[in-house]
């Protein structure tokens, strides 16, 4: 093969692998998407509906079947108040931020 043919071959597979890889990513995107829909408003632990509600000035979610609780991003260190044992900060770097 000449080296004019190898140039276009590379040059298709280059084209291919790119497309794969956009393919993959609407993908997963749209898996996501999908996800979020079937559990948005529902509870983690038992599937339940999750209702809103005012607790302590601040609003929370809490299951109507289990009563388990979700709090967002920051609402634990509110409701719990300053922590000077850094018990709580600790708890979250080990473990890390998981939502994006």
């Amino acid at each position: 093969m000449s080296d004019e043919d190898d140039y276009f071959r590379k040059l298709d597979q280059e084209a291919k692998e790119k497309l794969r890889q956009q393919l993959n990513a609407e993908h997963t995107k749209a898996a996501r998407a999908q996800l979020a829909a079937l559990h948005h408003d529902r509870c983690g632990k038992c599937g339940g509906l999750m209702k809103s509600e005012h607790f302590r000035g601040m609003q929370i979610e809490r299951c109507e079947d289990c009563g388990a609780v979700l709090l967002d991003p920051g609402e634990l260190e509110q409701l719990a108040g300053q922590d000077s044992t850094a018990t709580l900060s600790s708890f979250f770097s080990m473990f890390g931020s998981k939502r994006n």
